[in-house]
């Protein structure tokens, strides 16, 4: 089987972390530090704050913004549940938009009517990579006075309009599963241009520490002191999984140049074949593939699947409308709400897509495709 996703770890990776293991600082030592800072002059970030999960660093990124019990956070429905159900975790509001129709992104328009005077946050996603469309967005969120978070979970390495992606919201959240564009075997990260918000960030992964005696309320206790001030999680990631972060960063460009070439190939191979639309790149951007997103026309989607699966070909379907989560009908939402994301859903099947796979294992799927959709 030809897995849809996977991590690539090769022997600097694993001398990486065999390093420190051998030292004396397993969590909350010096290789995280190393990290944050690589991983923000990377993004273009002024601070990077590490976290155990892309979903730790989304509940990082809602609580460093203030959401709190009643406020409305807005997003898209055509993204993994945690963009929204971390926001649900704090009390938000959530409330949906539709998507772009062809790069499966937050529709700016339709963001744009939707937003109201009670909107704390606005949370686009980069589908498959992609870019959103950042700067609309945000000039829709300073006419209401909302915060950008924008879930960079499938795109680090990405660039909108020259602008590396962690660079062009608020706040920006990445994941490092072993599926995305690089690993730390679990991990994400926050990453922020805003001092404040990077200290609300990093206080709340860390237990809501405050360690700066001048912000203390008792500060002559003792040069063992530290204080809560406001709730926190610990979320801190290790120095073993940021080694193996460190050591991938290095590799992230090679692997942005090989996901390139195979969405290349995908496309040249699968060109002029009836019944599939191929995905879209908008000229303004520069993706890091981290899916390669086809649609299957005329409902025969799961045919298509099931036959790709039996032929060997990992195929996957990213994502379920977040609003058809059962958690999210017993908040009261229906089906049939954001008609764009329902469609892409009914049509979408994620091909492999990992620096990994090799140029005969992208024929092979192609193959597969052609001859799943009678090509």
């Amino acid at each position: 089987m030809i897995p849809y996703g996977r991590q690539s770890v090769n022997e600097d990776d694993i001398e990486a972390v065999a390093q420190v293991l051998r030292g004396d600082w397993l969590t909350t030592g010096p290789t995280v530090t190393a990290f944050e800072e690589q991983l923000a002059a990377l993004s273009g970030a002024t601070r990077c704050v590490s976290a155990t999960s892309g979903t730790a660093a989304l509940h990082i990124a809602y609580a460093a913004a203030g959401v709190g019990p009643g406020d409305e956070v807005v997003t898209t429905p055509m993204t993994f549940v945690a963009t929204a159900s971390c926001a649900v975790a704090l009390g938000a509001k959530i409330r949906f938009v539709d998507i772009e129709d062809d790069t499966a992104n937050i529709d700016p328009v339709a963001l744009d009517a939707a937003v109201t005077d009670d909107t704390k946050v606005i949370a686009g996603v980069d589908y498959a990579g992609h870019p959103i469309e950042i700067d609309a967005i945000t000039e829709t969120a300073r006419r209401v006075g909302a915060l950008v978070v924008e879930d960079a979970a499938h795109s680090i390495g990405s660039t909108y309009k020259g602008r590396p992606v962690g660079s062009l919201a608020d706040l920006t959240t990445f994941s490092f599963f072993p599926t995305k564009n690089m690993t730390t075997a679990e991990g994400g990260a926050v990453a922020t241009l805003d001092a404040e918000l990077g200290r609300r960030a990093h206080e709340f992964h860390f237990i809501g520490l405050v360690r700066d005696q001048a912000r203390m309320r008792y500060p002559d206790e003792g040069p063992w002191h530290q204080e809560v001030h406001e709730w926190g999680l610990n979320y801190r990631l290790p120095d073993v999984l940021a080694a193996l972060g460190i050591s991938q960063l290095r590799r992230l460009s090679a692997f942005k140049e090989r996901r390139a070439a195979i969405f290349a190939r995908y496309q040249e191979g699968l060109a002029g074949v009836d019944g599939i639309r191929l995905p879209t790149q908008r000229e303004h951007v520069d993706p890091i593939w981290h899916l390669y997103p086809l649609r299957v026309l005329g409902g025969r989607r799961r045919e298509v699947f099931d036959a790709m699966r039996a032929d060997g070909v990992g195929v996957q379907v990213n994502y379920i409308p977040v609003y058809w989560h059962p958690m999210f009908e017993d908040l009261g939402f229906k089906r049939g709400m954001c008609p764009n994301a329902e469609q892409f859903y009914a049509e979408e099947l994620s091909l492999p897509m990992h620096a990994e796979l090799t140029d005969a294992q992208v024929d092979k799927v192609i193959d597969a495709v052609r001859a799943a959709v009678g090509s």
